[in-house]
């Protein structure tokens, strides 16, 4: 023996047979097919078996052991066929090829059954490298039972047979092996936490993995019911959050570059996909090289056929529709698993960047938070996800280039030279391209901003809808809105359609370009005739050419945004931090009274580092357990930089600051998250409901949580806007009280309350006597007002500590600066109040007085208990944190949005098709249409040209037929032309003029309780969002959903008129292909509906904590906020994964109904062949459409998925456009000429409620108001004060009863008429974005001379003079450019334009200073305002002490209505005791 294996057969090594036709050798099929598989077998085994025996065993049900018995008794039969079959052949000396593949057969199933049984035991899902071996051993078996049953099978009969058995006995086993190891239970491993539901990706084999079968449970639950956020499988380990962002903290520690630290964090994976796309690419470029062997078979059958030579084996042409096959699965496996690891890939990158630019946010210094907040959220939102989308498709700037060099190899194999005048063709068509992008991206700039104006426009509308309402300038504005719209948007909107259209008409045909001239060259140089075997598989080899160079320049343009992402990341990343030794802490948990809490000796603080002079210096400040000490100063001395000092925000460069146990702070502007009342003021602490009661009591919360319709479970929106700005500052300090922390920091919190609870707040929480009594607590005033009670006060000034010392001491030192500010503002009386209630500025209003008499009866008993309970536990022990929450219970905000489930209703595409014109819809889908018949009839010359040149055995006549070919692809290209500019120019412009302007109007004339209770956000949402995608995307999907169904269609037509027999198999494929589709579309539409959903916590989250970044360092939490944005962040990734998932899982089905169509067209192709003759012409005709089927159902499915995804944006304009609308604004005849002359108004029997289901809001109001009478009306909140003025603009209309001005039933008249002659100045001045002139006359009626005399008329004349512009003046969204009292003498000046009979004023001082308020008051009461009936809402006595008559209500009846004085003289009187609290009685 000369080698280690013999050959001992004649035909030798060389694998193809020279002895038969189309076959292998049988030293090849032994020596090298079978036995290179056992070798790897059997060494694979073997180290698996090497490297499992060290994992723990896990339990198994009686079912599983009962499987691993009978596995191993197959696997040990087939061994035992094996040997016998060894010694068979070594005693009976059979003349076999090469002995010792029958050596390593035993080897390699002696190994099977140990594998199994480790795997079974160990693992938890069946062996990968079983599941391989048996198949590839059976095919490999099969082929050389083939050979040897046509050489010698008489001799083989008994090897044979063994051999067959042994692979029939290890096909059994592998049928078990797929069904798993875990049957029941007791099988799988105890779960984390309720409600986490296992990956089924740990237990799915290798199969499930391969065709995605593992979200088939989703799927199926997907059709049957609406998929919630419970139904989704947890995350694996290595993916969730906190893992994923370790693995880049580290990576970042150890390399410079983000770059680099990104792709050793997540890159494993990554160059895998990379390589799995370099194998698809050669895949998929083989197959025109198998169609253009098996139609080169054909022309060679037919040939022979006909000159009767020996035909060549049928065998050789099955096989080749096999491969094609087999290639075709083979690739789609492969693709799948590549855009799987891409799309994990990016998830893991997006989430690890997330993680880190979050942790990074915390822990920011001064200098490096230079950026605004937006700036922050932007690197999370945007650049995070340009990388996400980078390593989606990223790699295609490898394989792209790599693709196109395959084709220009194949194409010069089939063309030679003429195929690169194709290539030359596409090569210019790029720059072409791009030219056309660029002028598409400056359109679509242009348009984003017309989109932005027309937002902002439509924003300010709703922020003042309250006014526009009351004013009735609802046309002013969509006149407005409109002239954006119409003008500037929709024409943009025509351009950007038009060049659309060319771009795509363009890429359609370019293809066709290149096939028709590289075919001309070609039959004009080339001697060998063009036949089907080579035009065919040319064509579509153009086809696969032109996916990358179109994917190519977006992949460029993705790569620069990444990298201009990854710099902004890395200078975000790089920026500078907190200084980490600014203080040092020390863990001491039992400090008793009177020990130092808080040192800071000799201290020197800077807030920049670059800053001239340090920001705080020299700076000596010492608190002991049980302290309290003040800090006063002036505005900008330093107090607040002194307690980030403390907290360790600022940068010291000397001294040092000593800090025993934690902090608790409550800053001057509170901050409030997006939770209910109790998360913010537990804030991460352990729920302890006794101490809880007692913050809640001592904070004044009790009331304010009485008001609101949850108590302290209701929700807060963002920033707290549900509360008022008292009620956020108390919540602010509950939260500071409730930690219980050695150090309570306290900046300013008394400022934004009344008077009244400023004391309840001190004396039970922040006094001697306090909640916090016994711990150490600092204290920033502006006040004076409780200074007595302070152990200690520091004064500030310059950033420097003036002074310090007790309230005693510097009182009685007349140069301190204490001294004189107390002189200047308050009396130096012996009260720790030190000034009464009524010359302070914030005088209490009426209602807070009384809520303070209840809440001092209330507190006293309050305070007995509490003082029991303070000897009961001498200090409150500090509060615990938490701990960690599972993933999927995060607050979505405060209101559900109206979101539909399930498929959209057939009646929304019909009024979207009707809103477009019929008539242009179906010209478009017949164009489209007719475009699919050309390009069939230009293909189908393409055939008989081949043909023809077949026969006649060179290029004649190519020019007849050329021409033919080249008219049928321009007119194609010119339809589709047509239908494009069709569908985009008219239909679509048309939808979105139709749509937007339908819901414009529809939301104009909605009622303001529509506006009160949905969020702005919401409509604006719709004008901006879902206006966009009627605009601009679904005229896209529409044009792809038709293309690609007639595409189909045609396929289906072509194929079927060529081989009728194909149309039995049409009806089982579609039945399929209709059950993916609904099993798909069902379950797509929920997870993208949820992963919307759960996107949006995040970035809310991520904002917010910004915007609290002190109050989390201060408490120490950061840890718990990193772990809140990881919760987050994995619940979106639960959404996330199988919404990606699911789209893999149609593609690899799809592509198999795809595979299966050009095999069967393949094989009935060759049955013909066989039985009657086909011309290979016909076959590459049917074959080039059957191989696009794949791409085209696929395309069908998405696109359908995609209309319905985006169809979703029409349902819901069109549930806006069916909004009720309020009475009508006209009623033609209704009023009088100059209605009303008198302004005498009379309430008869008048009852109304706010909505059906509320009670009555006024009840049975009876009064009549004379002309030019000045009316006040008064009552506590919520008697009805407003309700009243809003019934008299029938904002609210009346249950019963009826109102009249001047005789005329308002119910009668229309809304504009109504609103248009009453003038009201409202509570908040409300200003828009525009010119001074458009501020006061929207509805330009009135002269500029009119305008100028009114302003004159409320002193502003001089105000507006001093702008160049004058009446053109610029005024700031919301009129942010003037102040408070500019902005209400402004709404005078509308009132006064307006002229009208009755005015009403709604508290409109509130806002404004002693002078500016004395001024209003002499216009109302002078000679202006002399023969106008007035109704003037107070909220403080004082303004209507000089009225005509004053009415009051309580709880929406009329209980007094008299004149001031009558009333004033009656002790008895509401009025009175009103009056008696403000001090003015």
């Amino acid at each position: 023996m000369d080698s280690p294996a013999r050959c001992s057969n004649p035909e030798g090594w060389g694998p193809v047979s020279t002895a038969r036709p189309f076959d292998l050798t049988v030293c090849f099929e032994e020596g090298i097919l079978l036995s290179t598989l056992l070798v790897l077998i059997a060494i694979a085994g073997a180290f698996r078996c090497w490297a499992l025996r060290g994992w723990e065993v896990l339990p198994r049900c009686r079912k599983s052991l009962w499987v691993l018995r009978a596995k191993l008794i197959f696997l040990v039969l087939a061994c035992a066929a094996s040997c016998a079959n060894l010694i068979l052949v070594v005693v009976t000396h059979r003349p076999v090829a090469v002995v010792q593949s029958y050596v390593l057969d035993v080897l390699a199933l002696l190994v099977a059954p140990f594998l199994t049984y480790l795997n079974h035991h160990r693992t938890r899902s069946s062996s990968t490298l079983l599941l391989l071996f048996w198949p590839l051993y059976t095919i490999c078996v099969l082929v050389w039972t083939r050979t040897v049953a046509v050489t010698e099978l008489h001799a083989f009969l008994p090897v044979l047979s063994l051999k067959c058995a042994a692979a029939a006995l290890g096909l059994a086993a592998f049928a078990l092996e797929n069904l798993g190891v875990e049957f029941s239970p007791e099988d799988k491993p105890a779960l984390p936490e309720k409600g986490h539901i296992q990956s089924p990706l740990l237990t799915a084999n290798v199969f499930s993995v391969w065709t995605f079968s593992w979200m088939s449970g989703l799927m199926k639950k997907g059709a049957k019911a609406y998929i919630t956020e419970d139904d989704l499988p947890s995350l694996v380990p290595k993916d969730e959050a906190a893992n994923l962002g370790r693995k880049l903290h580290d990576a970042l520690q150890k390399h410079k570059g983000l770059w680099t630290s990104l792709f050793v964090a997540y890159g494993g994976s990554y160059a895998f996909a990379a390589l799995l796309k370099v194998i698809q690419d050669c895949l998929v470029f083989m197959q025109p090289q198998l169609l253009r062997l098996l139609l080169a078979y054909i022309s060679d059958y037919q040939s022979a056929r006909a000159s009767g030579r020996e035909r060549p084996s049928e065998l050789e042409g099955f096989a080749i529709a096999v491969f094609m096959f087999c290639a075709s699965v083979v690739q789609t496996i492969i693709l799948h698993q590549y855009f799987q690891r891409c799309f994990e890939t990016g998830m893991r990158v997006r989430a690890g960047l997330v993680s880190a630019i979050y942790q990074k946010a915390l822990v920011l210094s001064n200098d490096g938070r230079g950026r605004a907040s937006g700036d922050i959220v932007n690197l999370m939102s945007v650049d995070a996800t340009r990388l996400q989308d980078l390593c989606t498709y990223g790699l295609i700037s490898i394989s792209g280039p790599f693709q196109i060099a395959l084709a220009f190899i194949s194409l010069y194999n089939i063309l030679g030279w003429a195929g690169f005048v194709g290539v030359a063709i596409m090569v210019v068509s790029v720059p072409l391209n791009t030219l056309i992008a660029r002028l598409l991206k400056k359109l679509q700039e242009q348009q984003m901003k017309n989109r932005d104006k027309r937002t902002r426009l439509m924003s300010e509308l709703l922020a003042n809808i309250r006014s526009i309402k009351l004013y009735a300038w609802e046309n002013a504005f969509i006149r407005w809105i409109m002239q954006v719209r119409n003008e500037q948007e929709l024409r943009m909107l025509r351009k950007i359609g038009v060049v659309t259209s060319l771009n795509t008409s363009l890429w359609g045909g370019i293809p066709l370009l290149v096939a028709f001239s590289s075919f001309a060259v070609a039959s004009a140089t080339s001697d060998t005739p063009l036949t089907s075997d080579r035009i065919f598989p040319s064509i579509s080899l153009f086809m696969l050419l032109s996916f990358p160079l179109a994917m190519f320049s977006q992949v460029t343009s993705n790569i620069i945004e990444a990298l201009v992402s990854v710099r902004r990341l890395s200078d975000f990343l790089g920026a500078d931090e907190l200084q980490s030794d600014a203080r040092e802490l020390i863990t001491n948990s039992n400090l008793q009274l009177g020990d130092e809490v808080l040192a800071i000796e000799n201290g020197e603080f800077y807030w920049n580092k670059d800053a001239p002079q340090p920001t705080l210096e020299d700076i000596n400040f010492a608190v002991a357990k049980g302290e309290l000490v003040g800090v006063l100063g002036r505005v900008g001395a330093g107090k607040t930089s002194l307690l980030s000092a403390i907290i360790g925000e600022t940068i010291r460069t000397e001294g040092e600051v000593r800090l025993s146990g934690c902090v608790s702070y409550a800053p001057q502007n509170p901050w409030i998250m997006s939770a209910t009342i109790r998360d913010n003021i537990l804030f991460s602490h352990v729920y302890d409901p006794e101490f809880y009661e007692l913050v809640l009591d001592a904070c004044a919360l009790r009331q304010d949580l009485a008001l609101l319709p949850n108590g302290d479970l209701t929700e807060v929106g963002e920033k707290g806007i549900t509360l008022s700005g008292g009620q956020r500052a108390r919540v602010a300090l509950a939260r500071a009280v409730y930690a219980r922390a050695d150090l309570v920091i306290l900046d300013d919190v008394l400022a934004a309350v009344d008077a009244h609870v400023a004391r309840h707040v001190f004396d039970n929480v922040i006094g001697p006597n306090g909640l916090l009594a016994t711990k150490a607590r600092i204290v920033v005033t502006n006040s004076i007002h409780f200074l007595k009670q302070f152990d200690k006060i520091a004064y500030i000034r310059r950033g420097i500590i003036f002074e310090t010392g007790t309230y005693q001491d510097l009182v009685n030192n007349s140069e301190s600066q204490l001294y004189k500010l107390i002189k200047g503002h308050g009396t130096l009386t012996t009260s720790g109040m030190s000034t009464p209630f009524l010359g302070d500025a914030a005088t209490p209003s009426s209602e807070g007085e009384t809520a303070v008499e209840s809440l001092r009866d209330l507190t006293e008993e309050k305070l007995q208990t509490v003082d029991c309970k303070l000897e009961r536990r001498k200090s409150y022990g500090r509060a615990a944190l938490v701990d960690n929450l599972p993933t999927r219970t995060v607050s979505d905000g405060m209101t559900k949005e109206h979101s539909e489930q399930g498929r959209v209703k057939t009646d929304v595409y019909l009024q979207y098709i009707k809103a477009a014109s019929k008539t242009g819809f179906t010209f478009f889908v017949v164009c489209m249409v007719l475009q699919q018949v050309t390009s069939v009839l230009g293909n189908n010359t393409l055939r008989a040209w081949g043909e023809h040149n077949l026969n006649a055995g060179s290029n004649r006549d190519a020019f007849w037929y050329l021409l033919v070919y080249g008219l049928y692809s321009l007119t194609s290209t010119l339809l589709g032309t047509a239908a494009a500019i069709l569908l985009w120019v008219l239909c679509s412009v048309r939808s979105s003029r139709l749509l937007h302007d339908s819901m414009l109007n529809a939301v104009m004339r909605a009622p303001l309780s529509f506006f009160e209770l949905t969020p702005t956000g919401r409509i604006l949402n719709l004008f901006s969002r879902d206006t966009y995608v009627v605009d601009q995307i679904i005229a896209r999907v529409t044009q792809n959903t038709v293309r690609t169904a007639c595409v189909t269609g045609i396929i289906v037509l072509v194929i079927g008129t060529s081989f009728p027999l194909f149309l039995i198999a049409v009806p089982p494929l579609t039945w399929f292909y209709i059950r993916v589709m609904i099993y798909y579309l069902s379950t797509s539409r929920e997870l993208k509906r949820l992963d919307a959903v759960s996107r949006s916590p995040i970035f809310a989250w991520f904002s917010e904590s910004l915007n609290g970044l002190s109050t989390i360092r201060a408490f120490g939490q950061q840890n718990v906020f990193v772990q809140n944005n990881e919760r987050r962040l994995d619940r979106n990734q639960i959404c996330y994964l199988p919404s990606i998932s699911v789209n893999r899982w149609l593609a690899v089905r799809l592509e198999f109904v795809g595979a299966t169509i050009i095999f069967i067209a393949a094989i009935l192709a060759l049955v013909a062949l066989v039985t009657s003759g086909v011309d290979a012409g016909l076959v590459g005709f049917v074959l080039s459409y059957a191989l696009n089927t794949t791409g085209s159902l696929n395309w069908l499915v998405r696109s359908t998925s995609e209309v319905e995804t985006n169809i979703v944006s029409v349902e819901r304009i069109l549930h806006y456009i069916g909004l009720e609308p309020e009475a009508p604004a006209e009623i033609p005849n209704a009023v009088p000429e100059n209605w009303p002359t008198k302004g005498e108004i009379v309430f008869k029997d008048y009852c109304a409620r706010y909505r059906p289901e509320l009670d009555l809001a006024l009840k049975k109001i009876s009064i009549t108001i004379n002309h030019r009478e000045k009316i006040g009306i008064c009552g506590r909140t919520g008697s009805g004060k407003s309700t009243l003025l809003l019934s008299l603009f029938r904002i609210i209309e009346p249950a019963s009863g009826t109102i009249f001005i001047d005789g005329v039933d308002i119910a009668k008249v229309g809304l504009h008429d109504l609103r248009s002659s009453i003038s009201i100045v409202p509570q908040s001045p409300d200003l828009f974005e525009g010119t001074i002139r458009q501020n006061i006359d929207p509805t330009g009626a009135h002269q500029d001379a009119d305008i100028w005399v009114a302003l004159e008329q409320v002193s502003l004349k001089a105000f507006v003079e001093s702008f160049p512009e004058g009446l053109d003046a610029p005024v700031r969204e919301g009129g942010s450019s003037m102040s408070a009292g500019q902005r209400q003498l402004l709404c005078f000046a509308r009132a006064l334009l307006r002229k009208s009979k009755i005015l009403v004023l709604d508290e409109a001082t509130s806002a404004v200073d002693l002078d500016t308020d004395q001024a209003i008051q002499d216009i109302i009461r002078g000679p202006l305002f002399g023969d106008v009936t007035m109704l003037t809402i107070a909220h403080r006595i004082n303004t209507i002490m000089e009225s005509d008559r004053v009415l009051i209500l309580s709880a929406g009846e009329v209980t007094e209505f008299d004149s001031p004085k009558n009333l004033l003289n009656n002790k008895q009187s509401a009025f009175y005791s009103l009056a008696a609290e403000a001090g003015l009685a």
